[in-house]
């Protein structure tokens, strides 16, 4: 399942916020990718928060992007509780 990213808040210890268009949230720890390729340039914290929505994903001036169905897919979403 791939939705559409509407919203990318990049927080210290290179997490990402995001909020997706079926109104779920996500947190996606980054830390793990940030040894491979293009993705080398995002272990520098004031690179990674240049992060921003294109189209229906992220991506960084640096050229990294990232599949939506993959962020999706590796996000643990916060689930909000109904009072």
């Amino acid at each position: 399942m791939s939705l559409s990213i509407k919203k990318v808040i990049a927080k210290p210890d290179h997490l990402l916020v995001i909020d997706f268009e079926n109104g779920e949230q996500g947190t996606l720890d980054m830390k793990p990718y940030l040894n491979f390729g293009v993705f080398k340039k995002l272990q520098d914290q004031n690179e990674f928060e240049q992060v921003r929505v294109a189209f229906d994903t992220i991506e960084w001036p640096s050229g990294a992007d990232l599949d939506p169905e993959f962020v999706y897919n590796k996000a643990t979403r916060v689930v909000q509780v109904a009072t």
